[in-house]
């Protein structure tokens, strides 16, 4: 793997066409300029999402191509726009690019508004922070801001062991909360690992028994699960969900139990990057990362991620 040392231009991952991980092909482009209020970031590595996939077959926000793909971000500082105040050159940041219209990570460089990043924790490599920002903070704006975990809670995490979930379970943990987790019965003891307190094997157990006096459940599976899991909330409890899709029929029957159910799209935040780095610096939030490829790689690292080969997150390197 090198890096471009041309100034003017970058490497980047791209895409002409919709379809499969095939599509995905190194380019050479201009590198880009910071605008008012933005920093230009030297990617040292880029986390990969379901999101991610997802638009690469399917368009979702995006549209039609090209693009490039990518919302996590990890780096150095290379310059600042007009109006930058807290970051400067050689400063390590790290974020999540302004989801969905502001993709662009599988790249040597790439801009992004000064708020979207914080100060890159140095309890983590690029390759770990890299991982962290969009799965953070999705369970930061479900589990703080919308759930308001707080300690002696009871948290249902479905789903406990994926991208998300695996940093969901020590978000609640670190809130104080009781957390059990849902996961195949190979993946229990990693979540006991990380502090899970009773891990259900969702493929021989159903989650609406063996849970109860639930005060919060985190979806992020849908499906038949997140429906029967209302059944485990006590009165005032809440399900909050990372997939704003196909929820009617969960709000009906949460209003029916008298419970509440919602759902969120996941926001660039600087408060709750600086809220998640203070974690990571005191050991309380590690990502577990699973493997790493070189961004010429992109293509290989979406077909590992989506054959479910994984436990964790996966990361391309844009440096050596």
């Amino acid at each position: 793997m090198t890096t471009n040392t041309n100034t003017d231009t970058m490497r980047a991952i791209s895409q002409d066409t919709l379809g499969e991980p095939d599509v995905l092909r190194e380019v050479e482009r201009e590198r880009p300029e910071p605008g008012v209020g933005q920093i230009l970031v030297a990617v040292h590595a880029a986390g990969v999402n379901p999101t991610d996939w997802q638009h690469r077959r399917l368009g979702l926000f995006l549209g039609e191509p090209p693009f490039t793909l990518g919302w996590d971000v990890s780096g150095v500082v290379e310059a600042v726009g007009l109006g930058v105040s807290l970051f400067q050159p050689g400063d390590e940041v790290f974020g999540m690019l302004p989801y969905p219209y502001g993709a662009g990570a599988y790249a040597e460089y790439v801009t992004g508004p000064v708020r979207a990043f914080a100060a890159k924790p140095a309890a983590l490599s690029h390759v770990e922070a890299a991982a962290l920002p969009m799965v953070a903070l999705v369970a930061w704006q479900t589990l703080v801001d919308t759930a308001h975990v707080r300690p002696g809670q009871r948290v249902l995490v479905l789903g406990a062991a994926g991208g998300v979930g695996h940093v969901a379970v020590q978000l609640a943990k670190a809130r104080g909360a009781y957390v059990i987790g849902t996961a195949s019965a190979d993946k229990r003891d990693f979540l006991r690992g990380l502090g899970v307190d009773e891990v259900i094997d969702y493929r021989s157990a159903d989650v609406a028994k063996e849970a109860h006096d639930i005060d919060v459940v985190l979806d992020l599976v849908g499906g038949a699960d997140r429906l029967r899991s209302l059944d485990t909330l006590r009165p005032g409890g809440v399900l909050v969900s990372s997939l704003p899709v196909d929820f009617d029929e969960v709000t009906e029957r949460a209003a029916e139990l008298g419970v509440r159910a919602t759902n969120i799209v996941v926001e660039h935040d600087q408060a709750g990057m600086v809220g998640i780095a203070a974690l990571a610096e005191a050991a309380r939030l590690r990502p577990h990362v699973a493997g790493t490829y070189p961004l010429a790689q992109a293509a290989k690292a979406h077909t590992d991620a989506e054959a479910g080969r994984a436990t964790g997150k996966l990361v391309l390197t844009a440096r050596r």
